[in-house]
């Protein structure tokens, strides 16, 4: 049965992981990386009527032709609109630790990845289009800021909490290293809740490998406290699913109940309000990191390994 109680838990992970040194290493760190970022959230309020052919001659991937110059005139003089962007500049008064993290994460993409090259990055809003906050191309990198504006923002009330929670700053770098792996990772054409499982898995590493100063709470989306219940409850999540073969399920609906954002997992039991949700992520995450670890190979050599491979050489076993 998963556990109610976990605080002595939750302590002696919290002062191990204290003990856990976190560091970049000095080949990393001196890899060349100058990200340019451009504000044009900054850019937008500060355009009249008379200045907006300057801003669209500047900015023309933010314009598209579709949209005549009537639509923008009506959005700058848009109450709400206006409001987000004070909202925005309140919140990032600069972007100058965001770009240092950008940075860092580039460096490491730059390491394991190096025929990838660093985007331009642009500061937007999207009238809280969290789905769609972060945009990564080839070229460029969108960032949506009214999605950062911490759960509490009165932007957010009225949406469900499970949502406002993860529109924090401290999960940019990690959206974006995200967005990242996505790009560079297919989605499983195997139907089995195993193969999804593993995929986000895979997902999950890679952001261990780029992300080293971040939290696993901060990598997966998680609050500390909803990381330290998948934690200590990862040997009773591990065996429901075994006993109920799951694994090897094409069930579509395993997806919502262990896959997706969603309010919490759903086990069918009483405790389901206390379980963060996704923890079929997680358990694909410590899957990848138990087959990583007995495996000498690089991020890209594992990016395209079957799930099946994976998962039968990880001889993966839960903590208890």
């Amino acid at each position: 049965m998963l556990r109610r109680i976990f605080a002595l838990f939750s302590i002696s992970i919290v002062l191990f992981s204290c003990g856990d040194e976190k560091k970049v290493s000095d080949e990393i760190q001196n890899i060349p990386m100058d990200i340019e970022i451009l504000r044009f959230d900054r850019e937008l309020a500060e355009t009249t009527e008379e200045t907006l052919q300057e801003t669209k001659n500047e900015f023309p991937y933010l314009f598209p032709a579709q949209y005549s110059d009537s639509v923008w005139i009506q959005k700058l003089h848009d109450t709400i609109e206006i409001e987000l962007l004070e909202e925005v500049d309140k919140a990032f008064p600069d972007f100058n630790s965001e770009k240092q993290e950008l940075e860092l994460l580039y460096k490491h993409i730059k390491h394991f990845f190096p025929r990838i090259n660093k985007p331009k990055v642009l500061t937007i809003t999207t009238n809280v289009d969290y789905p769609n906050r972060i945009i990564l191309t080839d070229s460029l990198l969108l960032i949506g800021l009214d999605n950062y504006l911490g759960p509490d923002h009165k932007f957010y009330q009225g949406m469900q909490k499970y949502i406002a929670a993860i529109l924090d700053k401290q999960f940019l770098t990690s959206d974006v290293a995200s967005a990242f792996a996505t790009k560079v990772l297919n989605y499983p054409t195997e139907r089995t809740f195993l193969s999804k499982m593993i995929y986000y898995g895979k997902i999950l590493y890679l952001k261990d490998k780029l992300l080293p100063l971040e939290t696993d709470a901060q990598k997966i989306g998680y609050s500390q406290e909803q990381y330290d219940w998948a934690l200590v409850n990862e040997e009773p999540i591990w065996r429901y699913f075994i006993e109920r073969e799951l694994l090897y399920s094409t069930d579509i609906k395993l997806e919502p109940r262990f896959l997706d954002l969603a309010p919490f997992s759903k086990f069918g039991l009483e405790l389901d309000n206390e379980s963060p949700s996704r923890l079929g992520r997680y358990l694909g995450w410590q899957i990848v990191r138990s087959y990583m670890d007995k495996n000498d190979l690089t991020p890209q050599q594992l990016l395209p390994l079957s799930a099946e491979e994976i998962f039968r050489e990880a001889n993966y076993k839960p903590r208890k």
